[in-house]
């Protein structure tokens, strides 16, 4: 008699782990079927939520659902990385994905609300920017050898913005500052669209920043851009120098965006996403737009985009250590 009561609850465990088995398969086979959301941990208007609604939307067209972008800035990213973090892994809840609160933060803050390898998976980036060193007009200064006299002759006077503590622009400004040899202060910005204001203003002197977030002082003759830390000019400023050609070479820095999700999506889900992330890039005129706001199309495997986080998160460790930057209660 016992016997036979095991054997019938063998069988209803069995039966349920099959259904669902089935029930995950027909779901990521179905996948989407409703709105996807994508939590952006930073403000409207930054350079990561202008690259991220070019390729959201021809994704959108790919997946045939609406791929809307929820805008959850604050603690340098961390807030918005933690919403997702802590969202159901049913690939509906998705998460702009950036260097700072993906891997630099792990070293910046005591407490992050979550753990990037963790609790959260990197489905791929998707682009790439090149820093571009700007100062605002009213500094003066009209090239980096001359940005770096006065830094020197003045040290500590001069200020930075970026979109936040931990940000690529952040450290972007402090491994500046190591190459250089010079003394700069960090303004973080919760609202990116104010640091454009005060740089025009000469409120706040300079930027270590992605093209986007300083398109509206340069193409206003607000600000200049000095040069961009890459091998090659950018095409949207054919006449910047590379910092090598300005007589920096050793300054070389990009940052990169990218779509993440919680930890725990099923795995069909993920190589769904990823491989439209992957057409998405493949759109002229997705390349075109890119071309336009001094971005580079990137797009990894699952296997490649794990690895490629992990190395991040170690090489962002290396960077604060070495700037000797404490941490954030």
């Amino acid at each position: 008699m016992l016997m036979l009561v095991y054997r019938k609850l063998l069988i209803a465990v069995g039966l349920g782990f099959c259904s669902l088995v089935l029930a995950g398969g027909a779901s990521a086979q179905n996948y989407p079927d409703r709105v996807i959301n994508v939590i952006m941990p930073f403000a409207g208007g930054s350079a990561s939520d202008v690259v991220s609604r070019i390729v959201f939307a021809k994704m959108s067209s790919i997946l045939g659902q609406p791929v809307i972008v929820n805008n959850k800035p604050g603690a340098g990213g961390n807030i918005g990385t933690a919403l997702a973090a802590n969202s159901a892994p049913d690939g509906y809840t998705l998460l702009g994905a950036a260097s700072g609160p993906m891997a630099a933060n792990l070293a910046l803050y005591d407490k992050l609300g979550y753990d990037p390898q963790k609790d959260l998976t990197l489905i791929s980036p998707f682009a790439s920017f090149t820093i571009v060193v700007t100062a605002s007009e009213k500094l003066g200064v009209k090239s980096i050898k001359e940005l770096i006299a006065l830094a020197k002759k003045e040290p500590g006077a001069l200020n930075y913005g970026s979109v936040g503590i931990g940000s690529s622009q952040h450290l972007a400004g402090e491994y500046f500052a190591q190459v250089a040899g010079v003394k700069l202060t960090h303004v973080p910005y919760r609202n990116i669209a104010q640091f454009g204001t005060d740089i025009m203003a000469g409120t706040v002197q300079l930027g270590f920043a992605w093209y986007p977030n300083v398109a509206g002082p340069i193409t206003s003759n607000g600000a200049i851009a000095l040069a961009v830390a890459g091998d090659s000019r950018l095409p949207i400023l054919p006449n910047t120098p590379t910092t090598a050609e300005a007589g920096l070479p050793q300054y070389k820095v990009d940052g990169w965006f990218g779509l993440g999700a919680p930890a725990g999506v099923p795995q069909p889900i993920l190589e769904k996403l990823n491989a439209a992330l992957s057409d998405a890039l493949k759109d002229p005129a997705v390349r075109a737009a890119y071309e336009k706001i001094g971005a580079v199309p990137v797009s990894l495997t699952l296997d490649q985009a794990k690895a490629f986080h992990a190395n991040e998160i170690a090489k962002y460790r290396e960077i604060i250590s070495k700037a000797g930057i404490a941490k954030i209660e």
